[in-house]
């Protein structure tokens, strides 16, 4: 005798096209982001006064733009 109440879970893209998920993918990425953004300005700002040679040890790197 077999109860079983196991119940089978959509695969990721199954889901792919349903819009509540993909606009909760989309919101979770910009928290990450902004989340992220916000650490490094404060590590910046916290590790802005270290210097090496005369010139400051920690620095951002500007992305570089690719579009030709």
């Amino acid at each position: 005798m077999s109860n079983n109440n196991v119940k089978t879970l959509r695969q990721s893209d199954e889901c792919a096209d349903d819009p509540l998920t993909s606009l909760l993918r989309q919101g979770a990425r910009q928290l990450i982001e902004q989340a992220v953004e916000a650490e490094l300005q404060r590590y910046l700002e916290e590790h802005s006064h270290i210097e090496h040679g005369g010139k400051k040890a920690i620095i951002r790197n500007e992305p570089v733009n690719n579009s030709v």
